[in-house]
C-alpha cells in the first residue's frame, strides 16, 4: 500500500466494487460529472463496470483510496492515459460522499505524485477538471499543480457545455511531502 498521512492508496478489492458503483457510479450527476461520457446504468456485477479492474490494462492503474486510521473504504483514485515514451500520466479521484471536505483529496493528489514520480520515474502529471470542481482545484494547487490553461466549453455535463481547467506538474517542481514547508 502507498501512504499519504491520511489515507493509503491499495489495490481494489471485490468488496470494493459494489461500494464504489453505488455510492460513486450510481450518483448520476456525480458520475456524469466525472466521467468522460455520458451516465448509464451498469448491472450490479458487470465486467463493464468503471469499478472493475483489468489488471492486463498497462495504461490504467487504479488504486481504492482507504482511511489510514480503521481501513474504511473512502474512495477511487487512478493514475491514467500513462504514456512510457514522454513520461507522463494523468491523475484522478473521486471520493465517497461520506469523505468529502477532509482532506483526504489534497493527501491522494500527493500519493499518486510520489507514485508517479517516484515509483514509475515519470517527468509530468497532469489533470483535467471542471472549472467549478474547487474541491479538485485546491487539491491540485496544494500539491503544487499549475494551471495551464481552459478548455471552453469542453465538457457536456448533463444538458450543458463547461469548461475544463489544465493543470500540470513537473517533478522537477513538486516538493515530496517530507520537503513541504509548513
Amino acid at each position: 500500500m502507498l501512504r499519504g498521512s491520511k489515507v493509503g492508496l491499495r489495490a481494489r478489492h471485490d468488496e470494493d466494487v459494489p461500494i464504489l458503483e453505488a455510492e460513486l457510479y450510481g450518483d448520476v450527476v456525480n458520475a456524469a460529472r466525472a466521467e468522460a461520457g455520458p451516465w448509464r446504468p451498469i448491472t450490479p456485477g458487470s465486467k463493464e463496470s468503471p469499478a472493475v479492474v483489468d489488471d492486463k490494462e498497462q495504461g490504467h492503474v487504479p488504486f481504492s483510496v482507504v482511511e489510514l486510521d480503521g481501513g474504511a473504504l473512502v474512495g477511487a483514485a487512478t493514475l491514467w492515459g500513462i504514456d512510457t515514451h514522454n513520461r507522463s500520466a494523468h491523475i484522478g479521484l473521486g471520493l465517497l460522499p461520506s469523505a468529502r471536505g477532509k482532506g483526504y483529496g489534497t493527501d491522494v493528489v500527493a500519493v499518486l505524485c510520489h507514485y508517479g514520480f517516484v515509483v514509475r520515474s515519470l517527468h509530468r502529471l497532469q489533470i483535467e477538471t471542471l472549472s467549478d470542481n474547487a474541491a479538485m482545484l485546491r487539491s491540485a494547487e496544494r500539491n503544487g499543480f499549475v494551471r495551464e490553461g481552459a478548455l471552453r466549453s469542453s465538457a457536456w455535463v448533463m444538458g450543458e457545455f463547461l469548461d475544463e481547467v489544465l493543470l500540470g506538474l513537473l517533478v522537477e517542481e513538486w516538493k515530496p511531502a517530507s520537503e513541504e514547508t509548513p
